[in-house]
């Protein structure tokens, strides 16, 4: 888990053992952790913990037991070979992947506390950015190999997406900021009276003449955003404020669709790639598995010390592929990938399209611009004139 750099070594420490007290050593488990920095601005905790009760002997207990299966009559069932269909049942629910979400959210509200008491306004949130109503992209897990790779300036694939949804998170963010204050601006304008509201004849005529540049470089760009506006206008059939409002709004609505769209396709191709990673780790230690079931039995404890690394890495991906096997996703990594190329394909086309706003969005800045100048300069013929007599 990570720790916030906020809180001191010593307020981490505390956190770390109030939280594993609480949660776990008091639930009779035994639980051993390591905190981790390297002052790299990643200081993190592992918590290891105990499958086994501890019996009052001090003893360990066992993590399972044997359970009947029964049928509607609740009699045992018959196993056909003399026994009994069975099952095991875990002695304590401390392996139920049900606790995950509470202790990460119990996570959330201990060290958000521990924020407050150290004065810090920061706070963190255990839900994902979908769970929360945020549409923000969210960065993949570099890992230790490939985050240890980027910072020795050595780009890596995993590096190569973070900076791309980087990229497309600042583009939305900056499309919505410009959205919204065109949006506040016209919907203002549309509100004053009809005799006060800004004529856009009026407003493209003068956006020609104010600041009007004197080098002939300034005049080339000057022309060509004054042909930009007008052909905006034309080409939207923009004839009046209460029109461009309409527009902006429209803008709106298409910024919400095509956000929604790259969204929802960065977060599927996040989940199909994270499948494809394991089904290339499971692939790739395979190997080391069947020579394991090889292995003599007496040289097994061995074989396993030295290639732990390997075995760890295997177990885990043939358990992420299992459980994703078991919930009804059939194992199709050619389709996984056909499916990540579609949704790379759609979702670049759907960022040239929010791209593409830009130009409709200057247009429309350049008109706001102008009104405030001419608001501004109407001020100050008022301030200059005095109050009337």
């Amino acid at each position: 888990a990570a720790l916030p750099r906020e809180l001191s070594g010593e307020q981490q420490l505390a956190l770390v053992r109030a939280y594993v007290k609480d949660n776990f050593v008091d639930k009779g488990m035994c639980a051993d952790f390591a905190i981790h920095d390297k002052g790299t601005g990643n200081p993190h905790v592992h918590i290891m913990l105990t499958l086994r009760p501890l019996k009052e002997n001090g003893q360990w207990g066992a993590k399972c037991r044997k359970a009947y299966d029964l049928d509607e009559n609740g009699q045992r069932i018959p196993d056909g070979k003399g026994g009994w269909k069975n099952h095991r049942v875990d002695t304590t629910d401390w392996n139920d992947k049900g606790n995950v979400e509470i202790w990460r959210a119990v996570w959330a509200a201990c060290t958000n506390r521990a924020l407050e008491s150290a004065g810090r306004p920061e706070r963190i949130d255990h839900r994902s950015y979908k769970r929360q109503g945020i549409d923000k992209i969210p960065s993949v897990h570099l890992g230790p190999a490939a985050s240890q790779m980027e910072k020795r300036g050595i780009r890596t694939d995993k590096g190569e997406v973070n900076r791309q949804i980087a990229a497309d998170n600042k583009l939305l963010k900056e499309i919505k900021a410009r959205i919204t204050r065109l949006y506040r601006w016209s919907k203002a304008e549309t509100e004053k009276p009809q005799t006060q509201q800004s004529s856009l004849t009026a407003l493209w005529e003068a956006q020609q003449q104010l600041n009007a540049p004197h080098t002939r470089t300034g005049k080339i760009r000057a022309l060509q955003e004054s042909a930009a506006l007008f052909s905006f206008l034309q080409a939207n059939g923009i004839q009046s404020m209460q029109q461009l409002h309409e527009k902006i709004a429209d803008m709106n609505s298409r910024y919400y669709d095509l956000r929604g769209k790259i969204v929802k396709a960065e977060r599927r191709i996040a989940i199909l790639t994270e499948r494809g990673e394991m089904w290339e780790q499971y692939n790739q230690y395979k190997s080391i598995h069947k020579q394991l079931a090889k292995v003599k039995p007496e040289k097994r404890e061995q074989f396993e010390q030295r290639h732990s690394r390997e075995l760890i890495l295997y177990d885990a991906a043939a358990r992420y592929l299992k459980e994703l096997k078991d919930s009804g996703e059939a194992i199709t990594p050619k389709a996984w990938q056909l499916e990540i190329d579609q949704l790379a394909a759609g979702k670049q086309t759907d960022t040239l399209a929010m791209k593409a706003m830009r130009e409709d969005l200057k247009a429309v800045e350049r008109l706001r611009k102008t009104a405030e100048q001419l608001s501004r300069q109407e001020r100050d013929k008022s301030h200059d004139r005095g109050p009337e007599r």
